[in-house]
């Protein structure tokens, strides 16, 4: 490691390689507080040169490495167990912003709001909005190609990257996508986005611009079952009107956000409550308000109330994306999970995964993206209680089996990373292992970027010595 650290100091400059304990703390969990791991170094290049000297440093001497965005993921994923860790925290360019071709291209240190701020000024924005964003990165959000609630009508991180320029694990740099026309032949930028960092290093990411809407109008409808909440979100969708976010807190979530410095004004005697945005044209959005009004009333709301301005309108999202924030209050670790199901069987699951928090005797708190069943059930807990921490997991699990059972999956935008892997094998049969086993080695063949992560390695037949065609392909020159 010595002679490591003093390669990556010459690349980087010395102040920018920790090895030393106090150094690397900050690194050793992401969003997800019930793991911890801690890298052997930590390397934080600071142009793109940098990391492709980087990597291929990492490459000659055959060492493991992790990808780290601003650490903001829920799966573990960006966590280094004892092997190199590689920050791109520095690279925060936006280098280029095309109002005419509505496309923008940055460095993946882009924080995801800063993003959106800079090109409102050309009335554009990048739709794609974790609750994370104000901290999250451009790259983190491709690595896990990541959603957020007004995702339901724009659409996924997969859906706005048009190209990224990607260092491949051999150090081999590479160019993805399009950012004017679709590549020609198989969709490898699809395969890229999501891959949660073991395929190599997004270095540069060009991303596509929506125009702002010319009107933005804010529901808020509070109900006195969580059934009917949640029948309420498929009678929204089945009147043919999709709003561009449709959100469900139940009422743990909303004493929780209620109690704190994010309060938003939610009913607190609510049992859940849906907060709704709608937007397009003016011509026609009161129209859409009157029938996602009605639609509510006649799945049980008690009250179906509009935001009357911005500021309104602020308050009611800041509460829904500073949730996660607020059960900091509740106790020192959270676990979330991510799974998603048909949005038909939300009152099912959601039923069962009450029954589920009782048997266990532990608070689940579920706020989450209604309007495409993804489910982010919560449970705040003591980790250093180890008959707590037994109990949060076994439900966790519970929780998981029964989504899957439903006709759902098991992440729907924080990846897989260390905390879904064993779910992985009730959700895919060994050949479908197998074959993403395959695929990830034609971008890795030696398997260093972000090891362990994602795909059980007892899944992967060629790595055991099965025969068989080699899934090696041409060294890594995608």
């Amino acid at each position: 490691m010595t002679a490591l650290r003093e390669t990556l100091e010459g690349i980087v400059g010395p102040r920018w390689v920790k090895s030393r304990a106090p150094e690397l703390a900050p690194y050793d969990a992401d969003g997800l507080p019930g793991y911890r791991a801690t890298p052997s170094l930590a390397v934080l290049p600071g142009s793109r040169a940098e990391v492709i000297a980087v990597v291929r440093a990492l490459a000659d001497t055959g060492t493991p490495w992790v990808p780290r965005g601003a650490g903001t993921g829920l799966s573990g994923g960006a966590l280094a167990n004892g092997v190199v860790l590689i920050g791109l925290n520095r690279l925060t360019r936006i280098l280029d912003v095309d109002p005419v071709n509505r496309l923008a291209r940055v460095e993946p240190g882009v924080v995801n709001a800063s993003l959106s701020r800079e090109t409102t000024r050309y009335g554009l924005q990048y739709a794609p909005d974790p609750s994370s964003q104000t901290a999250c990165t451009i790259g983190g959000n491709v690595a896990e190609n990541a959603g957020g609630p007004h995702c339901l009508k724009y659409g996924v991180t997969l859906n706005h990257v048009l190209e990224c320029e990607v260092v491949l694990p051999d150090g081999t740099v590479t160019r993805l996508g399009g950012a004017y026309a679709e590549s020609s032949g198989y969709d490898l930028l699809g395969a890229f986005v999501g891959s949660e960092g073991c395929f190599g290093i997004a270095t540069e990411v060009t991303v596509q611009l929506v125009p702002l809407p010319d009107a933005v109008h804010t529901l808020l409808a509070d109900f006195a079952s969580v059934t009917d909440a949640a029948r309420a979100v498929s009678r929204i969708i089945a009147c043919g009107i999709v709003p561009a976010a449709l959100e469900m807190m139940d009422n743990a979530t909303i004493r929780c956000v209620e109690a704190s410095i994010y309060a938003a004004g939610y009913p607190v005697d609510a049992a859940a409550v849906l907060l709704c945005d709608v937007d397009g044209v003016s011509e026609g959005l009161d129209e859409d308000v009157a029938i996602i009004r009605e639609a509510c009333r006649a799945a049980g709301a008690r009250t179906v109330a509009v935001a009357t301005d911005a500021a309104d309108r602020a308050r009611l999202w800041q509460g829904r994306k500073k949730a996660f924030g607020a059960m900091g209050r509740l106790a020192p670790a959270l676990v979330v999970q991510d799974a998603v199901v048909p949005r038909t069987r939300l009152p099912e699951v959601l039923a069962a995964i009450e029954q589920i928090g009782d048997r266990f005797g532990v608070r689940v708190c579920n706020v989450f993206h209604a309007g495409d069943g993804n489910l982010h059930p919560n449970i705040p807990y003591n980790p250093h209680d180890a008959a707590e921490s037994a109990r949060v997991h076994e439900a966790m699990g519970e929780i998981m089996k029964a989504c899957i059972a439903a006709g759902g999956t098991i992440t729907g935008e924080h990846g897989v990373g260390l905390d879904k892997l064993p779910y992985m094998e009730s959700l895919f049969d060994a050949d479908s292992l197998d074959m993403m086993c395959r695929v990830r080695r034609v971008f890795d063949p030696e398997t260093r970027a972000n090891p362990g992560k994602v795909i059980p390695m007892h899944s992967c037949r060629e790595w055991h010595g099965a025969t068989g065609p080699s899934p090696r392909g041409p060294q890594s020159r995608v």
